[in-house]
């Protein structure tokens, strides 16, 4: 989870104004550079909260 959050984080911190997409096509490629498989719903579920929150999320909570 530690790797995850890392991504998260990379990618929120620099998410406003984003395209549309953006965010979940970074956070992809971040777990794919960390190593970590997240299944479309999750990087679903996570974009959503990065894009809706802006601001800092917990990926544990998002993902549950």
């Amino acid at each position: 989870m530690t790797a995850i959050q890392s991504v998260v984080d990379r990618v929120t911190s620099w998410q406003d104004g984003a395209e549309e997409g953006v965010v979940a096509d970074e956070l992809r490629k971040g777990a794919a550079e960390v190593g970590v498989d997240l299944s479309d719903d999750e990087i679903r579920r996570l974009a959503d909260a990065i894009e809706d929150r802006h601001a800092a999320i917990s990926a544990a909570e998002v993902l549950g």
